[in-house]
């Protein structure tokens, strides 16, 4: 499939279509073996914390030197969504 094209016949507002977003790439890049993998090691580490599906509002994050730490979700994910 070529970049860039779009598929879906939803027209709502925020849909990709509607909003020009393409998901191609995005769908590709999360189904790779390693983003599974990175992926199951986060929920693991959520899980040995306690943390996993009781609406604590925590996440394991990242530190600089490797560890992981429990953090705010809203402060883990909103410092690694990206520079606009």
């Amino acid at each position: 499939m070529a970049k860039n094209t779009i598929k879906a016949k939803n027209t709502r507002k925020g849909s990709n279509k509607a909003t020009g977003r393409d998901y191609s790439y995005d769908k590709e890049y999360q189904s790779s073996k390693e983003r599974k993998s990175y992926r199951a090691s986060l929920n693991k580490a959520n899980r040995k914390a306690g943390t996993y599906g009781n609406q604590d509002g925590k996440d394991m994050s990242h530190t600089k030197s490797g560890k992981m730490v429990k953090e705010a979700q809203s402060k883990n994910r909103a410092r690694n969504r990206g520079k606009k």
